[in-house]
This record gives C-alpha cells, sequence and structure tokens, in this order.
C-alpha cells in the first residue's frame, strides 16, 4: 500500500513522519556540528600564520603581511551556532503536483531536513513564508518544540487562491534587510518568476550569508503528455488555455522551453554566487539532499584549480 501523502495526514502525523525520515535517512550520512549542506570557512577571525603554498590568498591579512614583512593569512574558524534561516515559496504556483507529492510539500520536507539536524546542537532556525498577501515571519529561536511550531504553520499555510502572485525577489531582499547575523538561508521555491527579478536580490543575500537555493519541480512543467486537448490554468494569475497536446511538435516546442527555463534558473543561481539543490516530486528527496551535502563537501575540500600562487 502507498504511503498517504502529507496533505493526506493530520498535521501532528506528518511532522512525526517527516522528523523520523530525516533522522533515520540523513542523520547518518551527514556528520558534523552543523549540516553542511553549504560548508564554509566560518565567519570569526581566528590567529594568522604565515602564508604557505595551497593557501587561499583570499584568506590574505594584509595588516599582518605589512607589519611582519612576510605574507601571512588569517584562519577563519566555524561560529559556535549557526542561525538557518529559510524563505519559504508559499504561493499558487506551489500548489502543483502531478503526483502524490506536490510542490509545497517538497518545500515542508527541505525545511524540515534544515530543522532537525540542527536544533539539536542548539542551533536557531527562523523563517519568511511567502505569499501573495505578504510574508510572514517566525522569529529564530532554538529548540524542538519550536522547530515543530514553525513546520506547523508551514504545514497550515493551505492553498493560495489564484491570483495570489508574489514577488521572489521582494522576499529575498526583506530576508537580506532583517536578517543581520550571518548564517545559512534556505530560499525554497520553484523559481518561475523571470530570473532577472530575483538574481539581484539572491546575490545581494549571497555577499553575506551562505546561500542554498533549493528548487523543486514537478515533471510535468519539464513535459506534455499527449492527452489531446488539455485545458491549462495559471495558479498565478488565472489565466486559462487549451493546448493540442496531440501535436508533437506542439511537445517538443513546450519541453524545448521548459528546458531553457530550467537552464536559465540554474545560471541565475550560479552567478549570485548560491548553491543549488534541485528536489523533484517524483524524486526521492532525502536522497537528493544527501548528494548534494556530499557533493558540497567534496568540492570544499578540493584544491583550487592550478593550485595557488607561491
Amino acid at each position: 500500500m502507498t504511503a498517504p501523502a502529507l496533505r493526506e495526514l493530520a498535521p501532528e502525523e506528518a511532522l512525526r513522519r517527516l522528523e523520523l525520515t530525516v533522522l533515520r535517512r540523513l542523520d547518518g550520512l551527514l556528520q558534523g556540528d552543523h549540516l553542511g549542506l553549504v560548508p564554509g570557512p566560518g565567519t570569526e577571525a581566528a590567529e594568522g600564520r604565515p602564508y604557505a603554498p595551497g593557501d587561499d590568498v583570499r584568506a590574505m591579512d594584509w595588516n599582518l603581511t605589512a607589519r611582519a614583512a612576510e605574507p601571512h593569512v588569517r584562519d577563519r574558524i566555524a561560529d559556535r551556532e549557526l542561525e538557518t534561516w529559510a524563505l519559504v515559496d508559499a504561493t499558487a504556483s506551489m500548489d502543483f503536483g502531478t503526483g502524490r507529492v506536490e510542490k509545497r510539500d517538497l518545500a515542508v520536507a527541505a525545511v524540515a531536513a534544515l530543522g532537525f539536524l540542527t536544533e539539536r546542537s542548539g542551533n536557531r532556525i527562523g523563517a519568511h513564508v511567502l505569499r501573495g498577501d505578504g510574508a510572514r515571519r517566525v522569529p529564530a529561536r532554538t529548540g524542538r518544540s519550536h522547530l515543530l511550531a514553525l513546520l506547523r504553520t508551514l504545514l497550515a499555510a493551505g492553498r493560495a487562491p489564484a491570483g495570489d502572485a508574489a514577488r521572489l525577489g521582494a522576499g529575498i531582499d526583506l530576508v537580506r534587510r532583517t536578517t543581520l547575523r550571518r548564517g545559512l538561508v534556505a530560499v525554497v521555491s520553484d523559481f518561475l518568476e523571470p530570473p532577472g527579478t530575483w538574481e539581484r536580490p539572491l546575490r545581494l543575500l549571497a555577499r553575506r550569508h551562505q546561500v542554498l537555493a533549493v528548487e523543486v519541480l514537478d515533471p510535468r512543467e519539464l513535459t506534455l503528455p499527449d492527452v489531446g486537448v488539455l485545458a491549462v490554468v495559471d495558479p498565478e494569475t488565472g489565466r486559462r488555455r487549451e493546448i493540442p497536446t496531440a501535436s508533437a511538435r506542439v511537445r517538443e516546442r513546450y519541453a524545448l522551453a521548459a528546458a531553457a527555463q530550467r537552464a536559465a534558473i540554474a545560471r541565475a543561481v550560479v552567478r549570485a554566487g548560491a548553491a543549488h539543490l534541485r528536489l523533484r516530486t517524483d524524486g526521492d528527496w532525502v536522497r537528493d539532499i544527501a548528494r548534494h551535502a556530499h557533493l558540497q563537501r567534496r568540492l570544499a575540500a578540493a584544491p583550487p584549480p592550478g593550485g595557488a600562487p607561491a
């Protein structure tokens, strides 16, 4: 028997399932005090030392270099407490899914993975829930009870009405202006708005914080089935169109346009300096999160291309 979807469960049962899934399948894979989905060197300055071949030249301490008359770098130590913020897209386009999982289910699951793996170390997590009528803020606090309350808020967000359009770029800018402490910011969305509207705010956010862009999508957003005349409705605007899916040319053009759109999203995220995690409603989101974390850690541990100058 197929397990029911999150939206079909009572809130407490849905939360228990999320917690068990995260802790059973991810806890042993992502070791460390912090989650490490976007590993970094930390933000607190440590002791300076002479430069050695292979050191990151961006860590050069020019004041110490001038005083010592030889190149010095300053190490960084990780903050003892990680503050994580999630900007969760809860607009109408997230209420879509052609299987048992909707995109909004994946959004809640992604925040649950961030939260359950960090709250036991005393780390703080907060959220902004983005809807057409503005963003609801859940303050960053520690503890399992706070995390469960935050996830209940996401589960209770409900379906957004047609025409409920929000600006992702404005939501990202709101997080940047209100989050003063350096930390990890996860932007969870389908990123269907034109990249030109949110790329610059995301880049400005990434200048101060480690940023993880979690893109959620459904396979029907990539290809059209051959089902004759298909009536589709834009959940953001309420506009309705009929598409002749029996036409192979129409299906091909749709697939090419969808692929180009996703490629543009990926390029914009990279240009903004954020890490990119893509979750699909027909995939294994736990496996995808673990794979992304391992890849990011390997990239962080790898020496810079061509080595550092001597």
